[in-house]
């Protein structure tokens, strides 16, 4: 079913969207809380849960145009927080944050004297994503903010593992120049 009809569903209240919505992007909300979170239950609760909260969101939102998107971002941030209170329980210091390679390109609070507004930086990351030609755009996408590992990616869009990694290894220095050249220190 086409977005702007499932969310047609949810305008008007019909439980059905929430069916249509789990027949057209669970398997790939399930794989997206999964790769985050690491275990089969967590991800499923996580599914839930963002079906919930998108049935509470729209209206007043209408994704119509972006549907997937909009739930993705639910469902990432709702298995960012199950990591975050998996962590607190078991009373660890696990801080959840982008992988180590990310860490070379972004620099963390503390390597600088301020802190580093997140939106901002965000928009920068987005203005930076925009320059990308599409295909190098949506490998750094899914690598970074699907956590796709470099085997599915190359799957895929059908390259070797080794032109993933080199492409990725380029995007990021690539950001890092960006980021150093719109004033943040790494």
């Amino acid at each position: 079913m086409e977005d702007g009809k499932i969310v047609e569903l949810y305008f008007a209240r019909d439980e059905a969207a929430i069916a249509r919505t789990r027949e057209t992007y669970g398997d790939r909300l399930r794989a997206l809380s999964l790769g985050i979170t690491g275990d089969f239950g967590s991800a499923e609760e996580c599914e839930s849960d963002t079906y919930l909260q998108a049935w509470n969101s729209i209206p007043p939102h209408d994704p119509a145009g972006y549907l997937f998107a909009f739930l993705a971002r639910i469902c990432r941030h709702l298995s960012l927080d199950v990591c975050r209170r998996n962590a607190r329980l078991k009373r660890k210091a696990l801080v959840v944050e982008l992988s180590e390679e990310m860490e070379q390109c972004i620099p963390a609070p503390g390597d600088t004297p301020c802190q580093v507004d997140g939106i901002l930086l965000g928009q920068a990351i987005s203005r930076f994503l925009r320059t990308l030609p599409a295909e190098k755009r949506t490998i750094f996408v899914r690598r970074y903010w699907y956590l796709d590992d470099i085997s599915r990616i190359a799957q895929r869009y059908r390259l070797s593992e080794s032109k993933v990694k080199t492409m990725l290894f380029r995007t990021r220095n690539a950001l890092r120049i960006f980021l150093e050249q719109e004033g943040y220190a790494l």
